[in-house]
């Protein structure tokens, strides 16, 4: 029942129907269209004269093609060390992969990594330095965990009293928001404060909205300063220059993202290992006979799962081209079916619950609740969470 379900919704989808229509005010954003934090030196330059500064930043910390580091040197800045989030400095560590601190060879200046058991600043890291820069391309996800880097950045600048500076970006999912608000004790890496799946928030944003709710540790506040990205809003959907991580190449992954990433929580393969991670789903079991994908070792997935195997599932790019960016929810009925057709008690595995912010909806798709009573359940914390997400908006919005 769910193979012809959904692959009746991918058949719509490709034909155009049954399509949602966007929001009328929608724009397609590209980098042109826009002046990123990042862009406007002139706004931040005067705070960084005289001082000793580092930068949190990755491959997508760019100022067109230059890289932040490489703009800061160009100007006589002294950046005394790079902090480096999950996939490394560089960007070419798997997920959950350790990242070793060592010095950019293109600089020779030392990288201090903050993935794995050191993923917040110590005293020691904020000794020499008076400014820390964040600029790191989000997706708006939840469980994409960049934006736990920054708040444990926070933390250590507000314990040692130093500047946080902002240089913010459109968020390519910041146009909606949706799915379960995230509680105790579900707090983790993969999502440290009470906000949804999606949360229709810049990191900008999201930052102040932290710093001001107390939710940093002790309920300490930064000295925070953002620089707002220029001719943006919350109605657009701008289109990424450089794909934000290894396993996110495309636009129509960082549109699936939210609701493919619940499968990082289960023994369903999500394409890490192929040329198309985070755009098809299967499993060795599923005997699918309209698709199949063979992952092997990549640049992004040095050992992915099923490494080797055929797995069974389905091709979700044209479905992802047509019509989820445009339905601005969570999808579900790929996890609810990809359950109910598998029948194994181990598809669900740890950190499933920490992906999802709950152990509600593990226990909703083994029940086979409807996907409505699911969304009706998501309500109270939507509701409350929207209150809140409207004091820190920097930008015009869709609610």
């Amino acid at each position: 029942m769910f193979k012809k379900a959904i692959f009746f919704f991918i058949l719509c989808a490709s034909a155009g129907r049954g399509r949602a229509q966007p929001y009328p005010e929608s724009r397609i954003l590209y980098e042109k269209d826009i002046k990123t934090g990042a862009s406007q030196i002139d706004a931040y330059l005067p705070l960084l004269k005289g001082k000793k500064v580092a930068i949190i930043a990755n491959p997508t910390s760019l100022i067109n093609t230059t890289h932040l580091l490489d703009t800061l040197l160009s100007l006589k800045i002294n950046v005394k060390k790079i902090f480096s989030p999950e996939h490394g400095f560089r960007g070419l560590a798997d997920a959950g992969e350790s990242v070793r601190s060592d010095k950019d060879k293109k600089t020779g200046i030392n990288i201090v990594s903050l993935y794995g058991k050191h993923n917040k600043p110590s005293p020691e890291d904020m000794a020499d330095i008076e400014i820390l820069i964040y600029d790191i391309q989000d997706v708006g996800v939840r469980f994409y965990t960049y934006i736990s880097t920054m708040s444990y950045c926070m933390e250590a600048a507000a314990e040692s009293k130093k500047m946080f500076l902002i240089l913010d970006r459109p968020n390519p999912n910041g146009y909606f928001i949706d799915g379960p608000v995230l509680t105790p004790p579900f707090n983790s890496f993969l999502g440290m404060h009470p906000v949804p799946l999606v949360y229709g928030m810049t990191y900008g944003e999201y930052a102040q909205m932290v710093n001001e709710e107390g939710w940093l540790a002790k309920g300490q506040k930064c000295n925070l300063k953002v620089i707002p990205v220029k001719n943006y809003t919350h109605f657009d959907l701008y289109q990424l220059p450089v794909k934000p991580s290894p396993n996110l190449p495309t636009m129509e992954a960082v549109y699936l993202y939210p609701s493919l990433g619940l499968f990082e929580g289960t023994l369903v393969s999500v394409g890490r290992g192929t040329d198309s991670p985070f755009q098809v789903i299967g499993h060795p079991d599923f005997k699918s006979q309209g698709f199949s994908f063979i992952p092997k070792p990549n640049l992004g997935a040095k050992n992915p799962k099923y490494n080797g195997q055929t797995c069974y599932g389905f091709d979700l790019k044209n479905f992802a081209k047509v019509y989820i960016k445009d339905s601005k929810k969570v999808y579900l009925l790929w996890l609810s079916g990809m359950y109910r057709e598998l029948k194994r008690d181990d598809f669900f595995d740890e950190n499933f619950n920490f992906h999802a912010g709950n152990d509600a909806l593990q226990n909703q798709i083994k029940k086979n609740t409807p996907e409505s009573a699911i969304r009706k359940s998501w309500e109270p914390g939507l509701i409350a969470f929207k209150k809140i997400r409207k004091r820190y908006l920097l930008y015009p919005d869709f609610e």
